[in-house]
């Protein structure tokens, strides 16, 4: 299966409610002030974002639709455009983040998001070329988080640094920094806890993690990666907010894309927010994330 194909299939469900309602507003009435208001309130529904959803009212509204003449495509065409011009300046490319040995990736996420599977796909791409990866298992509240990286760990022959439950996150990140630095290793993944709720807590525990791996390398963390669930819809957005109170994020990995209709989301953080998108999680197996090509997604969530 081509990437583009693995694209159309994690974004299904947001393809077909996406497509359906535009079939429906624009394909089979004339276009007036009051279809282009339910447009809006569709897109919004839709979880491309206010502003988004403004602006693409705009472009339908400016330009001369003759279902007839113009055809599905070039209405496409038009929300296609919108969303590459969006989320194409967010494109990173994963090769640009080796620059430093091993490169520090702090992972953060609320529980739930599929952060530890994550890391374990990411460590999969990021060992590609015979690259040296290890894990920092600095989740120590929940073991079955630590369980979960060291068999993910075996399963892409990573080396991993963990400790026992309820041990200190901090020492755990700079274990695993010494160990890859006297080890050759070129990336250190490490896993953080998600606890939102306990925001006071989360940010000292971020703080400190950082700074006794600055005793290593006073360059590090080198990126930040943000773990998103796409179902919480504009949860997301929420959560966005509160971790970049908490620490600077340097990208954004959006998981679940295949279990939902909200795929849209991405279009309103991207726009909102302007973070790197790193890659994109659209099933449970092991190649299922990808790395982010706004033109996939584009086409993908519009089947286009």
């Amino acid at each position: 299966m081509g990437i583009f194909d693995k694209f159309k299939l994690g974004l299904n469900k947001s393809s077909k409610s996406l497509s359906s309602g535009l079939n429906d507003l624009i394909f089979k009435r004339k276009i007036d002030e009051s279809t282009l208001n339910e447009l809006e309130d569709f897109l919004i529904q839709s979880d491309v974002g206010v502003e988004s959803a403004k602006e693409l009212r705009e472009k339908f509204a400016n330009t001369k639709v003759n279902p007839k003449k113009s055809g599905k495509d070039e209405i496409y065409k038009i929300f296609s455009n919108y969303i590459s011009e969006i989320l194409k300046p967010l494109e990173k490319n994963l090769e640009n983040i080796e620059e430093n040995k091993p490169s520090v990736i702090l992972i953060a996420g609320v529980n739930g998001v599929g952060k530890t599977t994550t890391i374990g796909k990411l460590g999969k791409i990021l060992g590609q070329n015979n690259k040296k990866i290890i894990f920092g298992a600095a989740d120590t509240f929940r073991a079955a988080a630590v369980d979960q990286l060291e068999v993910w760990a075996k399963k892409i022959n990573a080396d991993i640094i963990k400790s026992d439950e309820g041990a200190d996150p901090a020492s755990v990140a700079y274990k695993a920094l010494d160990h890859g630095k006297k080890n050759n290793f070129d990336y250190l993944l490490i896993d953080t806890a998600g606890r939102l709720q306990n925001k006071k807590n989360l940010m000292d525990e971020f703080k400190k993690i950082t700074t006794v791996i600055k005793k290593i390398d006073a360059t590090s963390p080198h990126e930040t990666f943000l773990i998103l669930d796409a179902t919480t819809g504009q949860s997301a957005i929420n959560q966005v907010e509160e971790f970049k109170k908490i620490t600077p994020i340097t990208g954004i990995i959006m998981t679940k894309l295949d279990g939902t209709a909200k795929g849209g989301i991405l279009l309103a953080i991207g726009r909102k927010f302007k973070l790197p998108i790193i890659a994109l999680g659209m099933g449970e197996k092991e190649d299922d994330l990808q790395t982010f090509n706004s033109e996939y997604f584009a086409n993908a969530l519009l089947n286009f």
